[in-house]
């Protein structure tokens, strides 16, 4: 599928990672003001990247099936409206990642997020956590102790687009206990330990963002 350009807008709903509610690229920046640091936070401290355009995308770059669903213009949850705004806050206006914003709240990592310098999120779309089931949602929701975990697992130290992700081939998440993530095929055919990429590449101040089809599970490529 080629490349989707949005004129004007803001998303990054992350995803969390990123890793559940929409509203305004500006709502979403007063709730990120707003949530306390978790308790795990220190283990979402990423380090800065060797190169400052490392893994930086554009409009442009964006790529996936699901791109073509989010706003359009400079409306919340648009492109143009997502990418000044930190991951957390962007993720916030993004109508395909309302469930992970609501995860990502209930862990009060809403600040840990948006303070990375540069990271990569693998953001589950609402259908994905769907998949789960709401009983199971609501659990770990719950309880952030077996939530955060799960997030730090969707979240990446370096930021990378589709083209250095695809050359990387497995890459190490927050989480490091869960084992590496892999990276196979390209495009619209790229797919994340399975879970195939509904709309990759999508820029936000301090991360890239690929919305994906299902909830990754530490430990599975151990």
């Amino acid at each position: 599928m080629k490349t989707v350009r949005i004129a004007g807008i803001g998303l990054a709903a992350a995803a969390s990672l990123a890793l559940a509610a929409c509203g305004t690229s500006e709502n979403g920046s007063n709730a990120a003001s707003s949530s306390s640091m978790a308790p795990m936070s220190s283990s979402m401290s990423a380090p800065m990247s060797s190169s400052a355009s490392n893994g930086v995308t554009t409009n442009a770059d964006v790529f996936g099936p699901a791109c073509g669903q989010l706003p359009q213009g400079s409306a919340p949850g648009s492109l143009d409206s997502m990418g000044p705004e930190p991951v957390a806050s962007a993720a916030s206006t993004n109508p395909l990642l309302t469930k992970l914003v609501a995860a990502v709240k209930a862990t009060n990592l809403v600040d840990t997020l948006n303070s990375q310098q540069a990271i990569t999120v693998f953001a589950p779309a609402d259908s994905a956590f769907a998949a789960l089931g709401d009983a199971k949602f609501n659990q770990l929701a719950a309880n952030p102790s077996q939530l955060a975990p799960i997030l730090q697992y969707h979240v990446l130290p370096q930021r990378f687009d589709a083209k250095g992700l695809e050359a990387a081939g497995s890459v190490m998440t927050l989480n490091t206990d869960g084992g590496p993530i892999k990276i196979a095929g390209s495009g619209d055919n790229m797919t994340v330990n399975g879970a195939k990429v509904l709309c990759g590449n999508i820029p936000t101040k301090n991360a890239t963002v690929f919305v994906i089809d299902k909830v990754l599970t530490p430990g599975t490529n151990k």
